[in-house]
């Protein structure tokens, strides 16, 4: 079994909860009421997706390879 590494993004909701975005998988956009449901609803669609390209013979992304720094900037 392969192990693929995906980023996530949680978004707090106005109205409570976390959007999640997997920009690694166009479109694998989630939701869940708490962090840890939001990781996990992150997972069911990330193997959904994942699944899916299988399915169709598409390549299957991975962002292992990735880097990743957030900057803060003071204004």
């Amino acid at each position: 079994m392969n192990h693929l590494t995906y980023r996530i993004i949680l978004n707090p909701e106005p109205e409570g909860g976390y959007t999640v975005n997997v920009p690694g998988l166009p479109g694998c956009i989630t939701y869940g009421e708490s962090i840890d449901q939001a990781i996990e609803m992150a997972r069911e669609a990330i193997e959904g997706y994942i699944e899916l390209l299988k399915e169709l013979g598409e390549n299957i992304p991975d962002d292992s390879n990735s880097l990743e720094i957030s900057l803060s900037i003071a204004s």
